[in-house]
């Protein structure tokens, strides 16, 4: 009753938002996070005109989501060459990633705000005939708008953390009513499967496929810029800091002053998650007394840096060909953790800390095969790195037991777009 009751609410709150959801939008842009010319886009009002024929939606909340819908959307267009594709998303930066990463027939848009009126607007445009939504990004007045014109729903790559679950259960009949719009769901793991069920979804529209963002290609680097990062560092031992979070720079400062007497010349490449803290951290390297360069600053590691701070988006291939060892951030903060897939897709030895939630089924195969180190703290963390920097056996060693373990666990983006294509009659 409780569930229904804050469903009813719910709705009831975002058929009044219409007025609002400008003020909203534009408090947003002025802290950054929306883009002026698209806010209409927000709104429910299409910047481009709707493709002709059979139309399939995906949405996810960030850049994540979006890069992981890649290999299904090649897939899809395999499979259905005629199909068309829209993608949408909720932050600037996956908008920006999305514009070049879309193959040719895959549209994105801003996902409207999930207010009545911003929300019928975009369905009354677009009219997919599929829509599939990618992890956890659930929307209550877009998915029932969407189940109320008899669109097809899928939710892939399904992921839904024990704490998120603890939260649904308090609202049960509000979760019950939206798993069950869902004709078929691909969870990332068992645990996921295990409460969707719980939550009040169908065990039989339900399975574990695996996690796409296995499938995504390694990140690429430009290849003048590769060949000149490597001139300036000269062969001096690198190792890297990917996706960090305060006060994750503290713990590697720590373990790089501890690891760099005993591997002379160590450079440290700090790549923080949020590129725009950019500013922030060279301050504080500045009054830790660090020698460091900044990549947006157009610096380069010359021979007396000793931490290059790489904040700059986009990048990240770069950094994960200079170094062959790296802790994966966002997990000595209690933040989740970040993608291993990329890293190990590199042949980069693979460090992290405790807090892993986010891709806990793949951290936890990796560490029990090897595949990977957990450390505790910035101790831990400089004898780990310091350990794989200066063995290259126990380094090819790791780095290979990861790539035996993605590949056993690889998602089939085929089978899941014929799977998708189905529930609109277009079965490959």
């Amino acid at each position: 009753m409780m569930g229904s009751l804050a469903l009813w609410a719910y709705l009831l709150a975002s058929r009044l938002a219409d007025p609002l959801a400008p003020i909203l939008l534009r408090r947003r842009l002025a802290r950054g996070k929306e883009l002026r010319a698209r806010l209409p886009e927000r709104l429910g009002h299409a910047a481009i005109a709707r493709p002709g024929g059979r139309l399939v939606w995906l949405h996810g909340a960030s850049v994540g989501e979006g890069l992981s819908m890649l290999p299904l959307i090649a897939a899809m267009r395999r499979a259905d060459p005629a199909v068309a594709v829209l993608v949408t998303t909720g932050t600037v930066t996956s908008a920006r990633q999305m514009a070049k990463a879309l193959p040719e027939g895959a549209l994105h848009q801003f996902a409207p705000v999930d207010a009545a009126g911003a929300v019928r607007r975009f369905l009354d445009h677009w009219r997919p005939d599929l829509a599939i939504w990618v992890e956890s990004e659930f929307w209550p007045r877009l998915m029932i708008e969407t189940g109320r014109r008899d669109i097809p729903m899928m939710l892939v790559n399904a992921r839904v953390s024990a704490r998120s679950a603890a939260r649904w259960e308090r609202i049960g009949g509000m979760a019950r009513r939206l798993v069950g719009l869902f004709e078929r769901i691909v969870t990332q793991d068992a645990p996921t499967r295990a409460r969707l069920i719980a939550m009040g979804a169908d065990p039989a529209r339900v399975r574990e496929g695996g996690n796409l963002k296995m499938l995504a290609d390694p990140p690429g680097a430009d290849a003048d810029t590769l060949a000149a990062l490597r001139a300036a560092l000269a062969g001096r031992p690198v190792w890297l800091a990917a996706s960090t979070h305060a006060p994750e720079e503290e713990a590697v400062l720590v373990a790089h002053r501890a690891m760099a007497p005993r591997i002379p010349g160590l450079v440290t490449i700090l790549a923080p998650r949020h590129p725009e803290r950019g500013d922030e951290l060279r301050g504080w390297l500045a009054a830790e007394g660090v020698q460091a360069a900044s990549r947006s600053a157009g610096e380069m590691p010359a021979p007396e840096i000793n931490v290059y701070l790489a904040d700059t988006l986009g990048e990240m291939g770069l950094w994960l060909r200079l170094a062959p060892v790296a802790f994966v951030g966002g997990s000595l903060a209690d933040m989740g953790g970040h993608n291993p897939f990329e890293p190990a897709a590199l042949d980069v030895a693979i460090l992290h800390g405790p807090h892993v939630a986010n891709f806990a089924p793949a951290y936890g195969a990796l560490t029990a095969a090897g595949g990977a180190r957990v450390v505790a703290d910035a101790g831990t963390l400089a004898a780990e790195a310091s350990r794989l920097l200066t063995d290259p056996d126990a380094r090819a060693a790791q780095t290979a037991a990861a790539r035996a373990v993605l590949s056993q666990a690889r998602p089939d983006a085929d089978a899941l777009a014929a799977e998708a294509l189905a529930l609109i009659g277009r079965a490959a």
